[in-house]
C-alpha cells in the first residue's frame, strides 16, 4: 500500500512539474510581431500608423491592425476607392492594392493621422 502512495506521489509531481514547465517555457516564447509591425502590415497606435509610409508591389495585401483602446478608420484622401469603416481595438482590416500610385489616407475620427502607400 506504501509503494502505491509513493507511486501516485512521484506521478503527481512529475504531471505538476511537467505543468510548469509548459507554462513558463510558452509564457516566455516571443512572436514575429513582438514590438514592430510585420511585413505588408501597418499598426495603428498611439495616434499614428506604424509604418506611415510603406512601399509594395502591385497586388500586395496590406493589413492594419488597431492597437489602442479606440476605434479608427483607413480612408483613402480625395475620394480614394477604399474605407475600412470603424476598426475596433485589436481589430484588423486588409486591402489589396491592385494599381500602380501613390495612395495617401487618414483617419476620419483624427484627422491628424495620416499614411502613405505606394504601389510599383
Amino acid at each position: 500500500m506504501k509503494s502505491i502512495v509513493y507511486s501516485k506521489n512521484r506521478l503527481l509531481t512529475g504531471i505538476a512539474f511537467l505543468f510548469i514547465t509548459i507554462s513558463i517555457s510558452s509564457g516566455c516564447k516571443k512572436t514575429m510581431n513582438d514590438g514592430v509591425p510585420g511585413i505588408n502590415e501597418v499598426w495603428i497606435q498611439d495616434k499614428a500608423f506604424n509604418p506611415n509610409y510603406i512601399s509594395i508591389s502591385s497586388g500586395t495585401t496590406i493589413t492594419w491592425t488597431n492597437k489602442e483602446g479606440v476605434a479608427h478608420t483607413v480612408t483613402g484622401n480625395d475620394g480614394l476607392p477604399f474605407d475600412s469603416g470603424s476598426i475596433a481595438t485589436n481589430g484588423t482590416w486588409s486591402h489589396t492594392f491592385s494599381s500602380v500610385g501613390i495612395f495617401p489616407y487618414h483617419c476620419t475620427i483624427h484627422l491628424s493621422m495620416v499614411a502613405t502607400v505606394e504601389v510599383h
